[in-house]
């Protein structure tokens, strides 16, 4: 079996890395420091000599001890005394042909000197580094004139290598000091940062890391469920495939605020709430979408929200249909219930002896429900449509409403043009809000002139279909009609699992995904007319 083998944190490596670096850096600062000393002493060392050797050379002393039998008995303690007040290591005086007058080691007085003077004694002074009986030095060599300016000395000012680098080891003490003080400062430093690193990452080292983020990414995106995440500045921060379609958009909108978005101002607030949101509702132009919102605390303080979305369209559309099979399944309890009442009314005359009563009790009942079914039958064509108009009929009779089907509807001939299923959407929730409109128009007791109605008319007109329902309801204020196909526009209380107010924006979703028309006006009550192009399914 293979032993796992632990990989460095990113905190380490970081840490690693960055000593290494500070190190490499004191390094090369320690060795740029040490050879600028080196430049400095050597430069030093050059100008010091160079000074005291042309100023002895001009010295009015030194031309009058020339002068003498003996020069060395005066030069010698002169030449001593400057040494030791400059710090140089020799000052030698010699006649032009190298012979020493003065010496550190009295010794030496009276040998020749060992070094190059032709350039001196051609007039010219000079300095180089050349080992004598001192050892190694530095030296300046200047020629003595005379009033006539011709040579009769030499000064040779010199300080040996040795001394220079005394001076340069005492330099350089100071230079590794301070060097080691700023490498532990630097990983120190460099300690510090890594530990909140590693607070931050966990200890996870970086390919660990790198294969998690892209572990989470391929989850994020595969995910059916849309995930959005906003930051505390209304920005953007994530957004997943799923969500990409659920709203409509078409580029990754990472960076851009929510209110540039351009998606309704209801579903922006939501994405962006201080407060939780929970299955919230909300109708899109092509969707219906569950919106959850959750804001995210670190240490106490807002990072953001957590936005996950799911589509609620193919659900809405199978409530639809449930609503639509449950309307038709009342219709017909609702008819088996009369049914029997008029059965057991027929059956009373029959018993009666009234015979001829009951017949026509019997018939003018089943007259008046044949011309209804009639009428729808041969109006519309799709068997959907026609439950739905039939069921919808019984449903508005039992609140006392009279549901009327234009003279003029016909459905016949749109087939493969719309869903039947939005049909049954648009069809659906306008006469539902009519009925309701006109049932809470005319309330229980009341007297009334006419009796509340709901009046529905299809047809088709210049390649649309045209459905219009009108009822005898208060109508809808001007000032409403641009709001009432929004999620949550309703004149009743909220009840059921989704709440009210979201018939007419599904009907608005409708009409917008097949680039129809909606009209709203007031007539006797409100009149809805709905424009969709008769295009067919699945055609440009």
């Amino acid at each position: 079996m293979t032993a796992h083998v632990r990989r460095w944190s990113l905190a380490r490596q970081l840490l690693a890395l960055q000593a290494g670096i500070v190190a490499v850096l004191v390094v090369i600062g320690a060795t740029l420091g040490y050879l600028d000393a080196r430049r400095s002493a050597d430069a030093r060392a050059t100008a010091t000599v160079s000074v005291v050797a042309t100023t002895l050379a001009d010295a009015p002393d030194l031309r009058a001890a020339l002068a003498t039998p003996d020069p060395s008995v005066r030069l010698q303690p002169f030449a001593e005394r400057v040494r030791a007040d400059t710090g140089v290591d020799f000052i030698t005086i010699m006649n032009p042909q190298g012979i020493r007058y003065t010496h550190p080691n009295p010794a030496e007085i009276g040998h020749r000197f060992l070094g190059n003077t032709s350039r001196a004694l051609a007039g010219h002074p000079f300095t180089e580094t050349y080992t004598g009986t001192l050892g190694p030095s530095v030296r300046t060599v200047t020629p003595v004139f005379d009033d006539s300016h011709r040579v009769v000395a030499l000064v040779a000012v010199g300080i040996t290598v040795h001394a220079i680098s005394a001076e340069l080891r005492n330099r350089l003490l100071v230079l590794v000091a301070v060097a080691m003080a700023v490498l532990a400062a630097g990983i120190a430093g460099s300690y510090l940062v890594s530990s909140r690193l590693r607070r931050q990452t966990r200890g996870v080292a970086p390919d660990e890391l790198r294969g998690m983020f892209d572990y989470y990414e391929a989850i994020l995106h595969a995910v059916r469920e849309g995930l959005v995440l906003v930051g505390r500045d209304g920005r953007i921060v994530l957004c997943n495939d799923a969500a990409l379609d659920l709203l409509d958009l078409t580029s990754d909108p990472r960076g851009l605020a929510a209110d540039a978005l351009g998606l309704p101002a209801e579903l922006t607030e939501a994405l962006v709430s201080a407060e939780p949101r929970s299955d919230e509702i909300h109708v899109g132009d092509t969707k219906v979408v569950v919106v959850n919102t959750s804001p995210v605390l670190s240490h106490g303080r807002p990072m953001g929200n957590v936005v996950t979305l799911r589509d609620h369209t193919d659900l809405q559309e199978l409530t639809g249909r449930l609503d639509t099979a449950q309307g038709f399944a009342e219709a017909l309890r609702s008819q088996a219930h009369e049914a029997s009442n008029r059965l057991h009314a027929v059956v009373s005359l029959v018993e009666l002896g009234r015979t001829e009563q009951a017949v026509e009790f019997a018939t003018a009942e089943l007259e008046t429900a044949q011309q209804l079914t009639d009428r729808v039958v041969g109006a519309v064509t799709e068997p959907l449509l026609a439950t739905l108009l039939l069921g919808k009929a019984t449903t508005a009779s039992e609140r006392g409403v009279e549901l009327v089907i234009a003279d003029d509807t016909a459905m016949d001939g749109i087939e493969g043009a719309i869903e039947p299923r939005d049909l049954v959407t648009v069809l659906g929730n306008l006469i539902d809000n009519a009925v309701d409109a006109a049932a809470l128009s005319s309330p229980a007791g009341a007297e009334r002139a006419e009796p509340p109605r709901v009046t529905v008319s299809a047809r088709t007109e210049d390649g649309e279909l045209v459905i219009e329902v009108a009822d005898t309801g208060p109508g809808v204020e001007p000032g409403a009609v641009e709001t009432i196909f929004r999620r949550g526009w309703t004149t009743k209380s909220a009840d059921g699992p989704v709440g009210r107010g979201l018939g007419l924006a599904l009907v608005g979703q409708v009409v917008r995904r097949h680039r129809g028309a909606v009209e709203v006006r007031r007539e006797v009550g409100a009149v809805f007319t709905v424009r969709l192009p008769l295009a067919k399914v699945g055609s440009a």
